[in-house]
């Protein structure tokens, strides 16, 4: 089936610094002019804070009286139920949150243009923490980065590295004792699995909302900061997920990282939008790849199939308009002109789904690629290349 591309905007709260104003002139003041204005204030003041000793004398005679007549009678109890402060039982949505939550932290930016907030969550004991990459790239260029963890302390961080494409972040604080979420196999999931987002959404830390995942292999762009894109081959969920939750981890039914929050959707008139149902996370494969290769290089790759594609092109499929020489399309056989209509068994509709769908993928992977070619379909296997993200 035919999916539309979504545009999405990143779930990350910004408050912008307050325009400086210059003070207004004034002129000097006398003590005596100062004191003229003064005195009516004072006097109504004095008025009003006798009025209401008046009244609290009047009202508290009245409820002295109303206490002694009173005094004997009966109290008539209300039922109520004893709680249960009992350890939750396994597989409970508040057993998973429990465990879950010391290792999801808010991270604080202060940049040029403003501050914000987004999230994140422990991936290695030793201070390493994943996020995304439009929640951090803010701090750059002078500003500061600090992660709050769930038990109040602060450190102060540092990115390891970070990759534009996908929208993600590794950051690491000084710290070697931090609890850890395990990341789960996003391949596995499937529509109607439960899930539970945990993040600091407007700046509400530990916030928790669940739901399900209500679509796989959503092709979703957003914007970053530097005007770039990421093109996500999203799992979509309607747990909600607001301005704020960026970065912060998606779980599964055992409390398992499946995704990271990253986008939302927008309206059709490109307002801003909290949470209508539709969030977007960056599958926890993807994830596991770019920010293994971030912690032992500092950088990391991104597959690329090797052409150019034609934007303007309007039909079905993503059609090529340019073949790089020697690169992966051209060893395999592929021309410009084709039209790739499946990619890796996933059907094309347009050039932002090919995208998504090689994202999805690793380099060095090898895929089947069909293409249309003078009214007659060709299959290719093709080995996708690297490039640096």
């Amino acid at each position: 089936m035919t999916q539309n591309p979504w545009s999405g905007y990143p779930a990350f709260h910004h408050e912008s610094e307050p325009e400086p104003s210059a003070p207004l002139p004034t002129a000097p003041k006398s003590p005596n002019s100062l004191w003229h204005r003064m005195w009516p204030i004072v006097i109504v003041a004095a008025v009003v804070a006798l009025v209401v000793g008046l009244v609290a004398g009047v009202v508290g005679a009245r409820i002295g009286r109303v206490s002694s007549s009173t005094t004997n009678s009966a109290v008539v109890p209300i039922p109520q139920a004893s709680g249960d402060t009992s350890p939750r039982a396994e597989g409970t949505i508040a057993a998973i949150v429990a465990g879950a939550l010391p290792s999801v932290v808010s991270i604080l930016i202060e940049g040029p243009n403003g501050s914000g907030n987004g999230s994140g969550f422990v991936l290695l004991a030793d201070g390493y923490i994943v996020t995304n990459n439009h929640v951090v790239e803010s701090s750059l260029n002078g500003g500061t980065l600090e992660v709050e963890f769930f038990d109040g302390s602060k450190a102060e961080a540092e990115i390891v590295g970070r990759n534009l494409s996908y929208d993600i972040a590794v950051v690491k604080v000084d710290r070697d004792d931090l609890a850890t979420l395990t990341l789960g196999d996003s391949d596995a999931v499937q529509v109607g699995d439960s899930t539970i987002a945990i993040g600091a959404p407007l700046g509400l830390d530990g916030t928790v909302t669940s739901g399900i995942v209500s679509a796989l292999n959503r092709p979703v762009t957003a914007g970053q900061a530097d005007g770039n894109e990421s093109y996500i081959n999203a799992i979509q969920t309607d747990a909600a997920i607001n301005p704020g939750n960026s970065g912060g981890p998606l779980l599964d039914g055992k409390g398992f990282v499946i995704g990271v929050n990253s986008a939302i959707a927008t309206l059709a008139n490109g307002g801003r939008a909290g949470s209508i149902g539709l969030g977007f996370a960056i599958p926890s494969n993807s994830v596991k790849r770019v920010a293994e290769e971030i912690i032992a290089t500092g950088t990391s790759t991104n597959p690329i199939m090797g052409v150019t594609l034609d934007l303007k092109y309007t039909g079905e499929g993503a059609r090529i308009q340019q073949v790089t020489e020697g690169g992966p399309a051209a060893q395999a056989g592929l021309q410009p002109g084709d039209i790739v209509t499946s990619f890796d068994d996933r059907l094309i509709a347009n050039s932002t789904e090919l995208v998504v769908a090689i994202r999805s993928n690793e380099p060095g992977q090898t895929v089947p690629v069909t293409v249309s070619r003078d009214g007659s379909d060709v299959t290719v296997d093709l080995t996708l290349g690297s490039q640096k993200g």
